[in-house]
C-alpha cells in the first residue's frame, strides 16, 4: 500500500514513523556515509522533518515501512535552497507548483518494486496537487534505480558528499510519465486514486510557509 502522511500526523503512526526514521539512519548514515544526524535511539531526523513535510510511505502486508520519500513546497525552507542551491545552475526551483522530494529511503530487504511505487507516488502527488515539477536531492547511485522506472530525472548538478556523490535533478509532470510510472509500479490509476483519497493528501491543505 502507498500512504501519504503529513509530519504532524506521524504521532498517530508511532511504529511506522519509528521504522522509517530507523531505516533512514541505516541507509543514509551507515550505508551511504552522509553527514546526517542520528539520535540516541538510532533514528535519522532533521530540521526539515519538523516543518510540515508530506511523506509518501510504501507499507508491507503487516503495515510496516518498506520505503518512503519526503516532500516540501519550494516556496518555503528546503534542503536544495539551504544547502545545494549552487547545484541548481539557474534552473527554476522555487514556485508554488514546484515541490522538493528528498530522503528516498528503502528498508533493508524491501522488494525491488518498492522504488517504482515511490516514484509512482510522487507522480500521483503531482497530479493530485497540480504540480508542474519535482526537484530532488539524491545519492547519484540512485540514478540506476530511477532509470529502471522508465522516467529518470533530469540531472542538474552534483558534487562529492560524504562517501559518494550527491545529485540534484528534476521530474516534469506529464500524463505519459504518470502512466509509465504506474505501470512500472504495477499500480492502476484507480488504485492510486484510492491511496490519495484515503490519505492526508486529500484532506490537508498543502503548507507553503
Amino acid at each position: 500500500m502507498i500512504r501519504f502522511i503529513y509530519g504532524h500526523n506521524l504521532i498517530l503512526e508511532p511504529k511506522l514513523a519509528w521504522s522509517m526514521f530507523e531505516h533512514r539512519a541505516e541507509q543514509f548514515a551507515r550505508r551511504l556515509g552522509w553527514e546526517v544526524q542520528v539520535d540516541q535511539y538510532g533514528l535519522e531526523r532533521d530540521f526539515y522533518d519538523t516543518i510540515g513535510p508530506l511523506y509518501a510511505i510504501v507499507t508491507g502486508p503487516d503495515g510496516g515501512h518498506l520505503g518512503s520519500m519526503r516532500f516540501l513546497p519550494t516556496v518555503g525552507r528546503t534542503m536544495l535552497h539551504d544547502h545545494f542551491q549552487s547545484l541548481s545552475k539557474g534552473v527554476e526551483t522555487k514556485a508554488t507548483d514546484i515541490w522538493e522530494c528528498t530522503r528516498f529511503c528503502l528498508a533493508p530487504g524491501a522488494p525491488a518494486i518498492t522504488s517504482n511505487k515511490l516514484l509512482a507516488a510522487g507522480a500521483g502527488l503531482m497530479r493530485e496537487y497540480g504540480l508542474r515539477k519535482l526537484v530532488a536531492v539524491f545519492d547519484r547511485r540512485m540514478i540506476r534505480v530511477y532509470r529502471k522506472s522508465g522516467v529518470p530525472p533530469k540531472v542538474i548538478g552534483s558534487k562529492r558528499y560524504g562517501g559518494g556523490m550527491i545529485g540534484v535533478g528534476s521530474w516534469d509532470y506529464s500524463l505519459d510519465h504518470y502512466k509509465k510510472l504506474l505501470s512500472a509500479a504495477e499500480i492502476t490509476g484507480d488504485e492510486m486514486e484510492l491511496y490519495l483519497a484515503n490519505s492526508d493528501a486529500a484532506y490537508e491543505t498543502p503548507l507553503y510557509a
